[in-house]
């Protein structure tokens, strides 16, 4: 991982000194990437694989660079022609994972190829990172977390896994959630498949509500019930043509029902437009006769559900999303992981919506403790509003002691005036609760149980300080929508929880994957291809064992070994590919740890790893 300093260091990076060597064109790269010049970078990476083609890393380099310049056809093929030039290398694995998860309908591949990834290095972290990303694509929360964990188990400044990890806790969905990635289907034929179902459930519900308020203004005003009903079935074969015409745009049929399944709001539009014409119907059949017979009928309790459930659906549902939306999830872990990396644009952008997502919730207990004094009778009760700054306080305590730091409450609110504003507005009504609920409490103590009954002015007090209160909820209320109101107008991010933002790969300068291929020296080559000892170590069930190598068959230009082995090794690789080639010479022994990966008759062998050391002398030997 790179520096900060590095990140935002948009100097120009020169070429290497020696133009002929493709590894230092290949450090050229890197440090272009880092820096953000991803067409220098393409161009470093590039000059690196014209002076060395079988070279992997450079291949891996040109990918990113591709990918951050959002070419992902290309950065796939890139990827591809690394792993096929080294299939044992966990960096070239990662990487083509990482540039198929862009690529509509390879989410199976890029899952195959992060699991390969980490079977090859379970201790590197950018593996298990990309599996959690792949996972939270999907919506699998609790597979996502357990993945990010095992990345920060063994980085714990990880800053992409720190940030995903805190969206898990608030189980976010990604914008297009009715589309499940490991789909085959096209996200623009479901995109526009969700796009045609809303707006049948939005136009139908417009349509009959319309028609449903003219029905009731002609049976109710002019006595015309039986014209209005004869009006109103004829409304139905409005509704047939909508949904014939919506139902022409869908093109991803098989596709619905499991969309639905994974998009909330999808299908409750859907239940919602199915329950609106089941209500029309309803309120059509029993639509009154006259002013006067109104509401007198039995049946004219249908007509009137009907007629609210027809009209106000709307007004039912956006309340209903937002209170879904505010108290899902678990706040305090979250902003514990995103605290942890706030050095992160990304984080604290996400910090700034989950302090909106602590103000939702706030907002309703304050409400609650503002309503309870007028249900229970007790102006006492309202004191239960010293919860909320309680647990305000509480909350940013637990994040604190947790190691992260804290919440740097000080730059998100400088940079969110209207989170400050309600923040404030919501700690002065619940004070204003508190001193109400205290002063009422106290005042009916006084007046003793003989009158059961307060001062008036003691009274007039409370009552003063529950509007009191009731206006600081309304200024919450206002900042909440005007935050928004900027927030649409602007383009950017607002208060809401699809403002949330996963950070990837992109985010970090310096990513798992740019990691440099391992080289080999001549010695090494020359040892291994004309040496008759070779010897493979591998893992077995009962523990490590070593075989001898039948033959070393070539190394390739890209530092592979292709061996050939026994049966054994060949099953023992299967069940963990990691292993340590150890290879003598009259003057040395190396010993190289690496992958093995089975090829046809041969076991290709991608070091990770080469330590050389030399045999000690005649007189190191006469002294032992």
């Amino acid at each position: 991982m790179g520096s900060e300093n590095d990140q935002w260091d948009t100097s120009p990076v020169p070429p290497p000194h020696d133009h002929a060597d493709p590894r230092a064109w290949c450090s050229v790269a890197v440090a272009r990437l880092a820096r953000d010049q991803h067409e220098a970078a393409l161009d470093a990476a590039r000059q690196a694989v014209d002076r060395d083609p079988y070279g992997e890393w450079g291949h891996r380099l040109a990918s990113l660079a591709l990918e951050r310049l959002g070419r992902d056809a290309e950065a796939v093929e890139a990827a591809r022609e690394a792993v096929r030039l080294a299939p044992g290398s966990w960096a070239a694995r990662l990487r083509l994972g990482g540039a198929l998860r862009r690529v509509p309908g390879h989410w199976r591949e890029a899952w195959a190829q992060a699991r390969t990834a980490v079977r090859f290095a379970p201790e590197e972290p950018d593996p298990h990172v990309l599996i959690g990303d792949l996972a939270l694509l999907r919506g699998e929360h609790d597979r996502a977390a357990r993945a990010y964990e095992a990345a920060l188990g063994r980085s714990r400044d990880h800053r992409v896994a720190r940030i995903n990890l805190g969206l898990t806790f608030l189980r976010w969905e990604r914008p297009r959630a009715h589309h499940d990635p490991a789909w085959e289907a096209d996200p623009r034929d479901t995109g526009r498949a969700r796009h045609a179902i809303v707006m049948w459930s939005r136009q139908v519900r417009v349509l009959l509500a319309l028609a449903l308020t003219a029905a009731s203004a002609a049976g109710l005003g002019f006595d015309l019930r039986r014209e209005a009903q004869i009006g109103g079935a004829a409304v139905l074969a409005l509704v047939l043509v909508v949904t014939i015409r919506q139902a022409g745009r869908v093109r991803a049929w098989p596709y619905v029902v499991p969309m639905m399944g994974r998009d909330l709001w999808l299908s409750m539009s859907v239940s919602v437009g199915l329950l609106v014409v089941a209500a029309y119907v309803a309120g059509i059949a029993t639509l009154p006769d006259a002013p006067t017979a109104a509401l007198t009928r039995p049946e004219d309790g249908v007509w009137a559900g009907a007629f609210g459930l027809v009209l106000f659906n709307g007004a039912a549902v956006a309340p209903a999303r937002l209170i879904v939306e505010t108290w899902r999830g678990r706040l305090v872990p979250a902003l514990t992981q995103f605290a942890a990396a706030s050095d992160d644009r990304t984080a604290l952008r996400d910090i700034d919506v989950t302090l909106w997502l602590v103000v939702g919730r706030a907002w309703w207990l304050v409400g609650i403790a503002a309503l309870l004094p007028y249900v229970t009778g007790e102006p006492f009760m309202a004191v239960a509003a010293l919860a909320v700054p309680v647990g305000l306080l509480y909350g940013r305590s637990r994040v604190a002691r947790a190691g992260s730091g804290g919440i740097p409450l000080r730059v998100i609110l400088r940079g969110d005036r209207w989170l400050a504003l309600a923040f404030a507005a919501l700690l002065g009504a619940a004070a204003v609760l508190v001193v109400a609920g205290v002063a009422g409490g106290t005042a009916a103590m006084l007046a003793g149980p003989e009158t059961g009954t307060a001062p008036a002015g003691t009274s007039a007090v409370t009552r003063a300080a529950l509007l009191g209160a009731v206006g600081a909820l309304a200024v919450v209320a206002v900042a909440f929508a005007a935050r928004a109101a900027r927030a649409w107008w602007r383009g950017g991010p607002g208060p809401l929880r699809s403002s949330l933002v996963m950070s990837d790969a992109r985010a970090a300068p310096l990513p798992g994957d740019v990691s440099p291929s391992t080289g080999l020296s001549d010695d090494v080559r020359h040892a291994a291809t004309f040496s008759r000892s070779v010897v493979l170590a591998y893992t077995e069930p009962g523990g490590p064992r070593a075989l001898a190598v039948s033959a070393v068959t070539s190394v390739s230009a890209s530092g592979e070994f292709r061996l050939i082995t026994g049966d054994e090794a060949w099953d023992a690789v299967e069940r963990d590919p990691r292993v340590v080639l150890y290879v003598g010479d009259p003057r040395f022994w190396a010993e190289v740890r690496g992958v093995a990966v089975p090829d046809d008759d041969v076991l290709r062998v991608t070091p990770r790893h080469v330590l050389m050391r030399e045999y000690p002398g005649r007189h190191q030997a006469r002294t032992r």
